[in-house]
């Protein structure tokens, strides 16, 4: 890559970790790596990431641990969970305490740098500014901080890149499809709530009435169209 990417891979399998790691630097990323939670989370937390690769069942700290301690501290470098489980609600759980994509074990390596293109992609400087102000809410693109008045509102990276990409498209109304496949990076997807959850989030943090949204309107059989 032009710009060398810096990827934090937390992983307790060896040869899993040398793998991936090994493939990861073949295609230009500067890779570190860990082996345990506790490890993982203060690598992490030394901050200078691009992307972070954290396998759910870890020694020490999970992955899902880290996921909340990091978005805790109001790290937004996006996370990508590995794990062998597959069940729904572990992907609910990791989306909803703040990680950005999910993959489930056993994947193809073509498909995890897919995904971890799609991330980096959306983490691009936005065509918008450096800031973005609507009623009491100021965003803030080069510190990915947003706040409401003088409150800074915690948000997950894939919460901030969906609002990035409504101001972006600010009046335009946008399918679940099109904000699947530009967001999180999916060229298909079968049923899934994953919008509609995020953007229900998203409406607690900017919505003065979340139940009555005034900002991020449902336009009904078709998506969502932000107004301002």
């Amino acid at each position: 890559m032009a710009d060398e990417k810096r990827i934090l891979l937390v992983e307790d399998e060896p040869g899993l970790r040398l793998t991936l790691s090994d493939r990861l630097r073949s295609e230009g990323y500067a890779v570190e790596t860990a082996s345990n939670g506790d490890d993982g989370l203060r690598v992490a937390l030394a901050g200078g990431f691009d992307i972070l690769l954290l396998d759910v069942m870890l020694p020490g700290k999970s992955g899902f641990d880290i996921c909340r301690d990091l978005r805790q501290h109001g790290d937004s470098t996006p996370i990508l969970m590995l794990t062998a489980r597959g069940q729904t609600v572990d992907k609910v759980l990791g989306l909803k305490i703040g990680a950005d994509d999910y993959l489930t074990k056993p994947f193809e390596t073509l498909e995890l740098l897919a995904r971890i293109e799609a991330l980096l992609r959306r983490r691009g400087t936005p065509a918008t500014g450096q800031t973005f102000q609507f009623d009491d809410v100021r965003v803030d693109f080069r510190s990915t901080e947003v706040r409401r008045g003088e409150t800074v509102l915690q948000m997950s990276a894939k919460e901030f890149q969906l609002l990035k990409y409504f101001i972006e498209h600010r009046g335009e109304t946008l399918s679940r499809e099109v904000l699947l496949h530009e967001v999180w990076g999916y060229e298909s997807m079968p049923s899934t709530r994953t919008v509609d959850v995020h953007v229900a989030w998203l409406r607690q943090k900017v919505e003065e009435d979340p139940k009555k949204p005034k900002l991020i309107l449902t336009v009904h059989g078709m998506g969502y169209k932000f107004v301002v």
